[in-house]
This record gives structure tokens, sequence and C-alpha cells, in this order.
């Protein structure tokens, strides 16, 4: 029997996959506790090899002692498709059933949340007339309880404004991951992750052997790993 890991915020480190996957031990050597997942299809064009997470990679994951969190993005940018939270409602839906099928797929608990990429600098009114639409429609196949967001944070706060992400069982967090990147220092204090360092063409993130990977520190015991009883 593998044990999960115990959870604990203090010091915590997870990363997550830009370029491709690295090895579990790779992970465990470099010190960090864990990896956020994608539970999404690979867009058309893409080339990577951690879109869908597999079965076989989460076990090892878990035979490692590592944590894992789910997360969703299929779309950006100009790659070709457009950024997920603009297919409103009914994209919602739609993204919420893909990452719920690739989530169990995984092996995924149905108690773990679900976090949803807004992967560009959003402004408010973009919120208010497309990105909490879409929002709605993965809460209507999820539920708010399991629903996550990924975001600068004003988006973070947006999010728990509008009551469309759910809640950490840590008292005060909310399933919000939010990146330093069009924070602008800002920091939205119920996040539970918060990604730190962002791997860019220009300013690379660290290295695990000779892959790039984002950096996320943890900040609540109850961050949405999965092997967390709720």
């Amino acid at each position: 029997m593998v044990l999960a890991p115990s959870a604990s915020a203090d010091g915590l480190r997870l990363i997550d996959f830009t370029e491709r996957l690295v090895t579990p031990e790779q992970i465990k050597s470099a010190g960090y506790a864990g990896a956020l997942v994608y539970v999404s299809e690979l867009r058309p064009g893409a080339t990577f090899d951690f879109k869908p997470v597999t079965r076989d990679y989460t076990a090892g994951l878990r035979a490692a002692g590592l944590h894992i969190v789910s997360c969703y993005q299929y779309g950006k940018p100009g790659w070709p498709t457009p950024s997920d939270f603009t297919r409103g409602y009914d994209g919602g839906v739609a993204d919420a059933q893909t990452a719920l099928r690739l989530h169990g797929a995984s092996d995924g608990p149905d108690t773990a949340p679900i976090f949803f990429s807004v992967d560009e600098d959003i402004d408010q009114n973009t919120w208010k007339t497309l990105a909490v639409q879409w929002f709605r429609g993965i809460n209507s196949v999820l539920g708010v309880r399991r629903t996550g967001i990924y975001g600068h944070a004003r988006a973070c706060g947006w999010a728990i404004g509008d009551g469309v992400i759910g809640h950490s069982t840590t008292g005060g967090y909310r399933w919000a991951w939010q990146t330093r990147a069009w924070s602008g220092g800002a920091r939205e204090p119920a996040a539970v992750l918060y990604q730190t360092a962002v791997n860019t063409a220009t300013n690379p993130g660290p290295l695990i052997g000779d892959v790039h990977v984002d950096v996320d520190d943890v900040l609540a015991t109850d961050f949405g790993q999965w092997d967390l009883s709720r």
C-alpha cells in the first residue's frame, strides 16, 4: 500500500509542465512535493506529452509519495484555438465534461477540485461578459464545490466574488491558483497555490534535468491534492 504524503503548506512546492514530462523520481529528487497534471486534450498543432495525463503517470507520482492536483487548459490565444473562457456557458459545460472524464480516467478521486485556466491578462469587463459564464457552465457539471480557477490575482478575486469556485477545507481558502504573471505584485489572500516561476522564452523556469518547469508554492494544507479526505 502506498501512503499519501502528509499535507502541510510549510515549504511545499509543486511543479507544472510547460515543455514535457519529467519522471516522478526526478520531481522528488529535485525537492518538489508533487505536480499539477492536465486533464485536457492536446490542442491541434501542439506536441506536449503531458496532455492528457495518463493513469500510468499518476500511479507513478503516487508510488513516489508525491501530491497530484488536476488542472484544465485546452486553448490558448493563437495556438491556434482561442482561450477556453471565450467559449461561454456551453463551452464551460463541454470543457468540464472533458475534464471530468480525463480526471477519472487517470484515477482522480471524485472529491478533488479541478482548476480551469484563464491564461491571459483579462480585465473585469471580459470577466463579466465572457469568463464568468464559462465558469457557470463548468459549475453546472462539477458543482461549485469542485471548481477552481488559475489566473492572475484579480481574476481569482472576481471568481471568489461571483461565487463560481469552491472552498478548501482549510478555513479562509478557496480553489484559486494564482499566477505571478499579470498580477503586478498583488496577491489573492484566499489562493491555495501561487505560481512563483513562470517559464517563458525570455525568462526560463527552473530546470529538472534538461526540462524547464513552472513552480508553485503551496499556501494551504488542503490545496486541492487528490489524496486528501474531504
